[in-house]
């Protein structure tokens, strides 16, 4: 788009999620969330730039785990949940911050109404049942 999202985020063909990841080190799980959940990877770079992608409606959400420093996320997610959105660790989990390590291990941001779905297949490609 001309505002600095990702050039090809259109909207994808109907029921297509569009996911923004990590470019340099996407969660190991996300191809696996993606074939679940019908979406479409979108490697953006920061993570305020893929809150941002979330936020003005390029992408539907954010997944992120393998770390990252709590000032990367923390504007972020105080800008998301101010839209509306939902925000929490990848298992459900409340984000907290101003922790002795600094550091949050894995983050989702995305649509409220996708949350609930988008844990569940979360949880289910991170722990395939038998």
């Amino acid at each position: 788009g001309s505002h600095g999202g990702p050039p090809d985020a259109e909207p994808g063909p109907a029921g297509e999620l569009r996911l923004v990841v990590s470019r340099t080190r996407p969660p190991e799980f996300v191809q696996r969330l993606a074939g679940k959940v019908t979406a479409r990877l979108l490697p953006l770079g920061s993570a305020g730039a893929k809150a941002a992608a979330v936020i003005g409606g390029e992408a539907d959400a954010y997944v992120h785990s393998g770390g990252q420093y709590e000032w990367d996320s923390a504007a972020p997610v105080a800008v998301a949940r101010a839209a509306g959105l939902h925000a929490s660790r990848i298992d459900g989990s409340k984000l907290v911050y101003n922790q002795a390590v600094p550091s949050v291990p894995d983050i989702l941001i995305c649509r409220a109404a996708l949350a609930g779905m988008l844990l569940e297949a979360i949880d289910y490609v991170r722990h395939p049942r038998e």
